[in-house]
């Protein structure tokens, strides 16, 4: 069962390199957000020019996840992802799609059921910026 994520993001220059920035500043301003988020001269480097962190990537599929999926399920948490692979640059100016194929769903006896979900993110290009599975605890009964 395939659950597409219809919404998009568009990630802004300003957005790609405060992404490390919003990062570093957890816990008031005490982190250390890596240059090549921040920093277009420290960037151009290695990925020749600002990308988004892997947390930040990861919390834009949370968000159309949550937008295109999630908000209509009766959610009662997260329980784990597994084999985060970011496979590709996130690039300011990047419009990023989302997607679930639902792999498993098991029931238990408390009315709750395990969701386990192949999950990816594509550019605007459709190249997979990032794949993962996610497992999802939802109410099973209303």
């Amino acid at each position: 069962m395939s659950a597409a994520i219809e919404n998009r993001h568009l990630l802004t220059g300003e957005q790609g390199g405060a992404a490390g920035r919003e990062v570093g500043d957890v816990g008031g301003g005490r982190g250390h957000p890596q240059s090549l988020h921040v920093d277009a001269a420290a960037a151009s480097g290695a990925f020749g020019g600002l990308i988004a962190s892997g947390i930040h990537s990861l919390a834009i599929f949370q968000r159309l996840a949550v937008q295109g999926a999630f908000a209509d399920w009766q959610v009662i948490a997260g329980r784990r992802l597994v084999d985060v692979e970011f496979r590709r640059p996130v690039r300011p100016e990047d419009a990023l799609t989302g997607s679930m194929t639902i792999d498993d769903i098991v029931v238990d006896d408390r009315g709750r059921a395990l969701v386990i979900a192949a999950a990816a993110l594509v550019d605007q290009d459709e190249r997979t910026v990032l794949t993962t599975v996610i497992e999802v605890l939802v109410r099973a009964r209303p």
